[in-house]
């Protein structure tokens, strides 16, 4: 664990196909072990290897809460619900110990700022009551992110993460304190996990989210190299024909940063698994659900006082 001291914590996205207009991260690399995962190239940043270093040089930036405090009360804020995290998990094992992403709920939930959460950790549920406060004024909706149906799977693809029943009952649980909850079934790697998808939308469904979407895996910067080294380890057999079933998906690339095309993929096998999604989201998601987050209950902090603006 490192740390650093951050220079700006909230960060302004602008990418038309992500349901997010600012996203922030208490921490920088993950434990969790994600081969495919984005964030890693951003570990360059910071001077260290996207590979080993992402996962075990922990970067905790640990003067988030006072720098977000800034600049929640910058006069040129406008008021939007903040993405936790749009980058690397807030709610990786690291904030077992340095429990920035608790310390940024309650500045939240203080300043009645509408929050967003994305995680595939179980640790989410120690900051319930923080989460049921924050729903009571309708400042809070949670994703929980589930890649497999069965845990075999996630072992393989997701290392360190937390299993796939104790996400369902993440799910469960934050169905009966009556917090949204949305199912992220991403990403989906044709001839990994794609023949799981209609039982991730089952299970996600039976658990109590209101709604579920998916992405399909795409491979930026250096990512190929890393994940096709995790596919001889792994999937030597089937490497070849999981690296097509990718590129047919992202017209001949690994990678697609077409905002039309990028999360869903295009061709037969983006095709067939878009169907597979449509026919499970229609049967066992019949009336979905999306929460609309409250801005104006905030309330700005301005000179170390609160400003009703």
């Amino acid at each position: 664990f490192i740390p650093v001291m951050a220079k700006s914590m909230i960060n302004t996205v602008s990418s038309p196909d992500l349901f997010m207009d600012y996203s922030l991260n208490p921490y920088q690399g993950c434990e969790h072990g994600c081969t495919y995962c984005y964030a890693r190239l951003t570990h360059n940043y910071w001077g260290y290897s996207i590979a080993d270093e992402f996962e075990t040089k922990i970067l905790i930036k640990q003067n988030a809460v006072d720098i977000i405090k800034k600049e929640l009360g910058s006069a040129n804020y406008k008021v939007k619900p903040i993405m936790l995290s749009g980058n690397t998990d807030c709610y990786q094992p690291a904030e077992s110990k340095f429990k920035l992403t608790q310390k940024i709920l309650e500045l939240f939930l203080f300043l009645k700022h509408p929050v967003m959460i994305i995680t595939k950790n179980a640790l989410i549920l120690r900051d319930l009551d923080i989460l049921k406060e924050l729903n009571s004024n309708k400042l809070v909706s949670v994703a929980i992110s589930v890649t497999a149906s069965q845990d075999t799977t996630r072992r393989i693809m997701e290392p360190r993460a937390s299993t796939i029943e104790s996400r369902l009952k993440v799910i469960a649980k934050l169905k009966e304190s009556e917090i949204p909850v949305h199912a992220m079934l991403a990403p989906i790697i044709p001839g990994i996990n794609d023949t799981e998808l209609m039982k991730m939308v089952h299970i996600t469904a039976d658990a109590g989210a209101s709604s579920a979407s998916y992405q399909i895996v795409r491979l930026n910067g250096e990512l190929p190299v890393l994940f096709e080294s995790w596919l001889d380890h792994h999937y030597p057999d089937r490497k070849d024909r999981i690296l097509n079933a990718i590129r047919e998906s992202h017209q001949g690339q690994l990678n697609d940063s077409n905002f039309k095309t990028r999360m869903k993929g295009s061709g037969s096998i983006a095709d067939s698994i878009q169907q597979q999604f449509k026919l499970a989201y229609k049967r066992y998601y019949p009336n979905p659900q999306k929460p609309n987050l409250r801005t104006d209950l905030f309330q700005r902090i301005k000179n170390g006082q609160l400003v009703i603006w």
